[in-house]
C-alpha cells in the first residue's frame, strides 16, 4: 500500500471542513485571517519603537489585513511592505472568499425558501397533490368558482381562499406558469407552492394537509408500461395521510382523489377510512366520448358544462332554503336556471332523480340539480314576477331498441384509455360495434392491454393496424370512408401534450384531405391535451374534447361540492338519465315556440328541455345554445335539433 503525502492529507481534512456547508467555510476563512495576521505581526515585532507588545503588532496586521485604508500610515520601508502584502492578502481572503462564502449561503437559502421547503401555517385551505398537465386548469377551475367557494368557505368558516400545492421540484418557472394562465393571473398569490412528493409523510406536513378541507389528488403522469403506475402512488398517498392522521389522533380530511383503473375502486376505499370521493378520469373520458359516437354534437355541451366562465355549468344546493316547496315552485322563483333533478339521501349514498316529477317536494336534507350559468342565478329571485308553474310527470324510460347494424369505429392512435373506451361500448348491448385501432404501437401490446382489461368479454370486435396514421398512404390503406365515426386520439407516450396535439392536429388535417373525396363524411371526435389548441380548428368539422380540461373541472368542482360527483355518473353512464338529441317534429310544438312553451310540452312526456343545438353553427362556429332565456323564441330550422334529458 502506498504511503499517503502529507499535502494529499492536509487537502482531504480542509475539503471535508468545506462540504459542511457555510459554517464550517467561514470558520476555515477565520483560521486563515488568524494564521496571516499572527505572520504580519511577528515579522513587525522587532520594530520596537512602534508596537508595545506582540498583540499590539497582531491587531496592526488584521488592520490591514481587513481595511486597506490605514496603508498611507505606514512608516519605513519593511513595514511598508508587510503592509502591502497583508492588504493584498485582505483582498483574497477577507473580502473576496469571505463575501463569496456569504454570498453563496445567501443564494443557497433564497433557493431553498423558493423550493418551498418551509412548512405552512394554514387552516381551512384546499391541498393540491401534484404538478400534472391538470394542475393549471384546476387551479384556475376553483379560483373561477365564485358562488361555490363562497358557499365552500362560509362553511368551513374560513374567510379566504388558500391554495397550497404539492410539486415534487417548485421552482420561479411554475410560478411564472401559475401568472401567465388564462383563470388565474393576478390570483397566483393566493397559491403557495411546496415541493415534495405525496408519498412522503414529511411532504404532506409541509402542506399541512391534515388541517386541510379539502385535500386533491390528480393523477400522476407515468411512462407506458411502468410497474407504478400512477395508482399506486395515489393509494400510497392515501394510506400515509391516513397514517399520519391516526398517529397524531388528528381527523382526517375531505379527500378527492382521481383513480385511472376503475377497477382499483376498492383498493382506494380500503386505502383511506376517511370522507373520500374518487373520480375516474379515464372513465369518465371514455364514457364521454362513446356517448358522443352514440349522439354526435355532445362534445359542445360537455365543454360548456365541464369548463368555468364558459356558459352554463351544473350546480347542487341544499334544501334548506326551499323546505316544502315543490321543484314546480323551485323552478318559477328561478327563472334563469334549469331545474334538472334532486337527490334524495340514502344511507351513505344518495338517490339521483332525473328528470324528477315536479310535485316532489323538498326536504332539508335534499340537493337540489340545477343547470345556469352562474350560482347567483341558482337563487330564488323574489323581486323578478315568478315563471309561470311547469308540470312534469314521473319519466317514463325509453329503452333504446336493439339494433342489429354494425357500427364502425376506427381509433387513430392509441393511450391507456383505449381498453376502457372499448369496455364502455360493451355495456351498450343493444348494439353491435367494430373496432379498428390504427397505431405505431405493436399490436399484441395493445391486444394484450385490451384482454387484461375486458377479460373474456368479447361483444365488440377489436381489430389492430400497425400504422403511422401521419403518412398519407397508410392512411389511405386504412380506408377512413369506410367507417361511421373516426376517433383521433392525445397520444400518452409523447414528451408533452403540445406534441401530442400537434400529432393529432397534423393527422386530422391529413384526414379531412382523404374524406374530402368521398360522397359520406363519417362522423369525427378529437382529443386533446392542451386547451390552448381548443380554438386552432373551430373552422373545421371535427368536434373536439379537451381530456385534462374536463377531468381538472370534475375535479375541481367535487372537491367544492361532493355530491356532483353522482350526478355525473348518472348522466355520463349507460342506463338512467341520459342526454339525447331529438327531432322537433316528435314533439306537438306550435309554430312558433318559445323556450318555455318547448318546456311545457317535453314535461308531458316526463322529459325536461336543455336547450337546441343548431345545424347551422353561428359566426362565433357555435351549434350548441343550453339553458335560453324563457320567453325566447326559437325559430327552429331544419335539422335542429332538441336538447333533452331524458330516462332510458
Amino acid at each position: 500500500m502506498l504511503p499517503f503525502r502529507l499535502i494529499d492529507r492536509v487537502k482531504f481534512v480542509v475539503e471535508r471542513q468545506l462540504v459542511k456547508g457555510a459554517g464550517f467555510q467561514l470558520l476555515v476563512v477565520g483560521v486563515f485571517i488568524g494564521l496571516i495576521s499572527l505572520i504580519g505581526g511577528l515579522l513587525v515585532v522587532p520594530l520596537g519603537d512602534s508596537f508595545s507588545d506582540v498583540g499590539d503588532a497582531i491587531w496592526w496586521a488584521f488592520l490591514r489585513l481587513t481595511d486597506p485604508g490605514y496603508l498611507g500610515d505606514d512608516v519605513g520601508n519593511w513595514q511598508r511592505l508587510v503592509s502591502t502584502i497583508l492588504t493584498i492578502s485582505g483582498y483574497v481572503v477577507f473580502m473576496g472568499t469571505l463575501v463569496a462564502i456569504l454570498t453563496r449561503w445567501l443564494i443557497a437559502k433564497m433557493t431553498d425558501l423558493e423550493r418551498g421547503l418551509t412548512p405552512v401555517t394554514l387552516r381551512n385551505h384546499i391541498v393540491v397533490l401534484g404538478w400534472t398537465n391538470q394542475t393549471l386548469p384546476l387551479l384556475g377551475e376553483l379560483l373561477s368558482s365564485s358562488g361555490r367557494m363562497r358557499r365552500f368557505l362560509e362553511k368551513h368558516d374560513a374567510s379566504k381562499l388558500r391554495l397550497v400545492v404539492l410539486s415534487e421540484s417548485a421552482s420561479a418557472q411554475q410560478v411564472h406558469e401559475l401568472k401567465t394562465e388564462p383563470g388565474i393571473g393576478n390570483k397566483a398569490r393566493q397559491i403557495i407552492l411546496r415541493s415534495g412528493v405525496a408519498i412522503q409523510p414529511e411532504a404532506l406536513e409541509r402542506v399541512a394537509c391534515l388541517d386541510a378541507s379539502a385535500v386533491i389528488v390528480p393523477s400522476a403522469v407515468h411512462e407506458a408500461g411502468s410497474l407504478v403506475p400512477s395508482d399506486v402512488g395515489t393509494v400510497k398517498a392515501l394510506l400515509t395521510i391516513a397514517a399520519r392522521a391516526r398517529s397524531l389522533g388528528a381527523p382526517l380530511p375531505f379527500v378527492v382523489a382521481e383513480i385511472q383503473d376503475i377497477r382499483k375502486y376498492p383498493v382506494f376505499e380500503r386505502a383511506y377510512p376517511g370522507a373520500l370521493e374518487v373520480v375516474a378520469g379515464d372513465a369518465t373520458i371514455s364514457r364521454l366520448m362513446v356517448q358522443n359516437i352514440l349522439h354526435p354534437g355532445l362534445s359542445g355541451i360537455y365543454n360548456e358544462l365541464f369548463s368555468s366562465g364558459n356558459g352554463n355549468e351544473v350546480y347542487i344546493r341544499g334544501g334548506e332554503n326551499m323546505v316544502g316547496q315543490t321543484l314546480a315552485q323551485v323552478a318559477s322563483q328561478r327563472p334563469k336556471a334549469i331545474v334538472m333533478g334532486i337527490l334524495k339521501s340514502s344511507g351513505n349514498s344518495w338517490a339521483v332523480q332525473m328528470p324528477a316529477p315536479t310535485d316532489i317536494k323538498v326536504a332539508a336534507e335534499d340537493r337540489v340539480v340545477m343547470l345556469a350559468r352562474d350560482y347567483t342565478e341558482t337563487d330564488a329571485d323574489l323581486k323578478a314576477p315568478a315563471a309561470p308553474l311547469i308540470e312534469r310527470v314521473a319519466s317514463v324510460p325509453r329503452r333504446p331498441s336493439a339494433s342489429t347494424e354494425v357500427y364502425r369505429v376506427l381509433l387513430l392512435g392509441w393511450n391507456r384509455r383505449v381498453p376502457g373506451l372499448i369496455h364502455e361500448l360493451v355495456s351498450y348491448s343493444q348494439r353491435r360495434f367494430e373496432v379498428d385501432v390504427v397505431s405505431v404501437v405493436p399490436a399484441s401490446e395493445r391486444q394484450r392491454e385490451i384482454d387484461r382489461y375486458l377479460g373474456d368479454q368479447r361483444s365488440v370486435i377489436c381489430r389492430h393496424v400497425e400504422a403511422d396514421y401521419m403518412v398519407e398512404g397508410e392512411l389511405r390503406q386504412v380506408g377512413p370512408l369506410n367507417y361511421d365515426a373516426i376517433l383521433l386520439l392525445s397520444s400518452d407516450r409523447l414528451a408533452t401534450g403540445e406534441e401530442a396535439d400537434a400529432r393529432t392536429m397534423v393527422g386530422y388535417l391529413q384526414l379531412e384531405d382523404l374524406l374530402s373525396e368521398g360522397t359520406r363524411t363519417p362522423q369525427m371526435l378529437m382529443e386533446l391535451s392542451d386547451p390552448d389548441n381548443r380554438n386552432l380548428l373551430m373552422a373545421y368539422q371535427s368536434e373536439v374534447m379537451i381530456s385534462p380540461m374536463i377531468v381538472s373541472h370534475v375535479l375541481a368542482q367535487v372537491a367544492l361540492r361532493r355530491e356532483l360527483r353522482v350526478v355525473l355518473d348518472e348522466l355520463f353512464t349507460v342506463g338512467g338519465s341520459e342526454i339525447q338529441f331529438r327531432d322537433p317534429q316528435d314533439y306537438p310544438l306550435p309554430a312558433s315556440t318559445s323556450f318555455q312553451v318547448l318546456e311545457k310540452v317535453l314535461a308531458a312526456s316526463g322529459e325536461l328541455a336543455l336547450g337546441v343545438w343548431r345545424a347551422r353553427p353561428d359566426e362565433t362556429g357555435r351549434q350548441c345554445f343550453l339553458n335560453p332565456q324563457k320567453g325566447d323564441f326559437l325559430d327552429l330550422k331544419p335539422g335542429d335539433r332538441l336538447i333533452v334529458l331524458c330516462n332510458t
